[in-house]
């Protein structure tokens, strides 16, 4: 025990780690080079350990500390080194304050990495929303109406959907077996009088759109649109692709198509896209669709006016849109449960932050289907989102006061120095 006690208190442990996290950092970012943002910050910031595998690029170790390990040790090695050198006195209240707000500031960190969410909500004027979306996850849901208000919904993370798996809930009236997952995808319309190949299924979509598998994209403004072949028992087999659940996507298609085929046939194609795909089991029917996991609140904003400025005589042949001096959105709130229905301004640097949430305005512009002002709303839910300034104000505190004790000791000696 001694020697892990001396150990844990060392001066070298501290250097050693501080070191290992400047690598961490240098090899982490190069890392997010081959494999994109998202992906490399888990791998390398994320996990006790980085281990070497295949396709890795020459430079990544067989084995190295991840961001985890590096700072569970610094926080272990923090504490133990101010509990062996703690002194309740006035000499040593400064260092005791800027300690005990760093070791605040590593643990917040690691609550706002474990428990913090970050979703979006896009709405369009007099639109209204209570859910939010993850931009890098999904969803297989089925969905079946109760009545004119309620609906009941069945979620599938896509954590479960792997080539081969089955899935199966008291709720549904039918086992859900995963034929084949594709994290990434794209479609392809089966023409009438064309080549293709023998349809993915004979059911909903499948009918008129075939869908193939892509790399997955790891570009940080990139997407990526998942595609699932499942197998209902006697049911049969149904294609259940991201794209049909996206009216955006499903517009982009229209689009591409109008310039080969014409606007009505590419209008007839897009609405086979987008066509509900149900399955009638136990005297119920189920809708079902693959899309961003939704993420509900107990209250619910209504989109009433968008506001885009730009600054003047920045818009030109390269950036139409010019540079933005503004953006900002009217919304309203209602919340039934509170009773609460009032308005409020979201804009650049003013987020709201309301029932644990807050909301920054991240995007602006037109919609393109209906042609009205569209706002995106990043929400974060970060429970520990107070942690940093208190810390920063406990190492601001403790820094003064340490520097005041050795200024008014220093002044006193002078004094009493000048007066002998």
């Amino acid at each position: 025990m001694k020697l892990l006690w001396k150990f844990f208190t060392s001066l070298r442990l501290t250097v050693w780690t501080l070191g290992f996290a400047i690598a961490l950092v240098f090899l982490g970012t190069l890392a997010q080079v081959h494999e994109g943002l998202w992906d490399g910050q888990t791998r390398w910031f994320r996990s006790y350990f980085v281990l070497r595998k295949a396709g890795d690029v020459w430079w990544v170790p067989p084995v190295f500390p991840g961001g985890y390990f590096i700072g569970a040790v610094l926080l272990l090695n923090l504490l133990a080194a101010h509990l062996k050198r703690f002194q309740l006195t006035w000499r040593k209240a400064g260092i005791n304050l800027t300690h005990f707000g760093i070791l605040l500031m590593l643990v917040g960190g690691l609550a706002t990495d474990m428990y913090s969410r970050e979703s979006v909500m896009n709405l369009r004027e007099g639109g209204t929303r209570f859910f939010s979306e993850a931009t890098r996850e999904h969803e297989l849901v089925f969905i079946r109406t109760l009545d004119d208000a309620r609906e009941e919904v069945v979620a599938i993370p896509t954590a479960l959907l792997r080539t081969g798996a089955e899935v199966r809930d008291a709720k549904l009236p039918f086992p859900v077996k995963v034929k084949s997952y594709w994290v990434n995808s794209t479609p392809d319309f089966r023409a009438p009088m064309g080549k293709n190949a023998a349809p993915l299924s004979d059911k909903g979509i499948a009918k008129d759109w075939d869908f193939s598998e892509r790399p997955e994209t790891k570009g940080m403004d990139d997407r990526n649109l998942p595609t699932a072949i499942l197998d209902l028992g006697e049911h049969g087999v149904w294609v259940v692709p991201s794209w049909a659940s996206d009216e955006l996507l499903i517009e982009s298609v229209k689009r591409t198509y109008t310039k080969s085929v014409g606007a009505e046939t590419a209008a007839g194609m897009a609405a086979k896209m987008a066509a509900p795909q149900e399955v009638e089991a136990g005297g119920r029917k189920w809708r079902m669709t693959l899309r961003p996991t939704r993420h509900y609140n107990s209250f619910s904003l209504t989109l009433l006016k968008t506001t885009h400025e730009i600054y003047l005589g920045t818009s030109t042949s390269t950036n139409p849109q010019g540079i933005p001096k503004n953006f900002q959105s009217r919304v309203r709130i209602n919340n039934p449960t509170k009773g609460e229905t009032r308005e409020v301004d979201i804009y650049m640097n003013n987020p709201l932050r309301y029932e644990g949430l807050t909301f920054f305005q991240a995007t602006m512009g037109r919609d393109e289907i209906v042609d009205v002002g569209r706002s995106g709303l990043q929400v974060v839910r970060n429970p520990s989102w107070l942690v940093p300034y208190l810390s920063c104000l406990l190492v601001g505190i403790g820094l003064t006061v340490q520097f005041l004790y050795h200024l008014i000791g220093f002044i006193t000696k002078r004094r009493a120095t000048v007066a002998v």
